[in-house]
């Protein structure tokens, strides 16, 4: 298969205190969130001057897979669009069509699949191809990646770190909590979002000879009566924490290993270095949390595999696990919206 281009997508996030709630009421647009709620996400974003990592670090990708492929191939150039923020996949779709591009790859910025980390990027892009209308350039999106190898060894090198930077005294007992964003069970349970994360959770804690773990989940969004992924990662630490004194069997320490999310945005960075953080302080609970992975050249690397993998269908096409590689084209029912709400991130 030949392409003329690399997309990237991604999520976006405002970059000022004044781009904080249009970027909001962009996302939520039609969602049917409380607008007190979204006041409430949007003072997660003050608590940072406004400015979302997330815009920041996939530059940051895009630069370090510029160099993997100018040292490696294959040689195409990289554009960049965002789902909810600036710069916008229709806006980049249409400076690619001004720029002669016919047929692109795109690497999504999520490692699972459902609804709202899959498909939904998918229906965007061709979104953003209607808008742009005839000409728009031919888009394919890459495979799921969460069992490559390129993936997990990062991710066990990441935790890896977190666990040698929990004081020497407090390494008796320590518990791997690996978190993911909540969805709601509607989509969880027409997807294979949480045999993919447990698949990750095994692989990971295997290669680090861990066997004290638990996945919980993160983030939610959403009506207050629709059913999400449980536990949220602070019911977890509480009643784990009040399980655990009880039995007299508490964690040394625990280690924060945020395996569904590629980079340190900023439901990573508030969810879990402040509020997560500050939890496990009042515990007296010592905690640090393992980097996402970044820009780690064993997750850059995997990125240009995949590219040529899809270029050359004859190459090995590597997985790590049970499960196996995942398939280029998904099949058109695969992971459906909510029943109720087709719900969005925060981020």
């Amino acid at each position: 298969m030949n392409y003329d281009a690399i997309l990237v997508v991604s999520f976006g996030g405002p970059e000022s205190k004044e781009e904080v709630i249009p970027f909001l009421e962009n996302v939520l647009r039609g969602r049917g969130v409380p607008r007190e709620r979204m006041l409430a996400v949007a003072e997660h974003y003050y608590h940072f001057e406004g400015k979302s990592p997330i815009n920041q670090q996939t530059r940051d990708l895009i630069t370090a897979l510029e160099s993997e492929l100018e040292k490696n191939g294959p040689r195409l150039p990289i554009y960049w669009g965002n789902r909810n923020w600036h710069p916008l996949l229709t806006d980049t779709l249409r400076k690619m069509k001004d720029d002669g591009i016919q047929r692109a790859v795109a690497f999504v910025t999520s490692a699972y699949s459902s609804y709202s980390g899959c498909r939904q990027y998918r229906e965007d892009i061709a979104r953003a191809q209607n808008e742009v209308g005839l000409g728009a350039p031919q888009v394919d999106k890459l495979r799921a990646f969460f069992n490559h190898p390129g993936f997990v060894e990062a991710t066990v090198e990441r935790v890896g770190e977190a666990l040698r930077a929990i004081p020497e005294n407090a390494r008796q007992n320590v518990q791997i909590i690996y978190t993911a964003h909540s969805i709601p069970m509607s989509m969880a349970n027409t997807s294979d979002y949480v045999m993919q994360l447990e698949e990750v959770r095994r692989l990971v804690s295997a290669a680090l000879g861990q066997t004290n773990d638990a996945l919980v989940y993160q983030s939610r969004s959403g009506a207050p009566g629709q059913p999400w992924l449980e536990p949220d990662i602070l019911d977890y630490l509480r009643l784990d924490h009040l399980r655990e004194v009880k039995a007299n069997k508490r964690a040394s320490a625990v280690v924060v290993a945020p395996i569904g999310f590629i980079s340190d945005h900023l439901e990573v960075v508030y969810d879990l270095d402040v509020e997560a953080q500050q939890l496990c302080n009042e515990l007296g609970l010592p905690m640090t949390r393992a980097k996402t992975v970044g820009v780690h050249p064993k997750f850059i690397g995997m990125i240009r595999e995949l590219i040529q993998e899809r270029m050359n269908p004859q190459l090995q096409r590597r997985a790590m696990g049970s499960l196996g590689p995942r398939i280029d084209v998904c099949a058109e029912d695969c992971c459906p919206a909510g029943q109720r709400h087709r719900a969005k991130s925060l981020t």
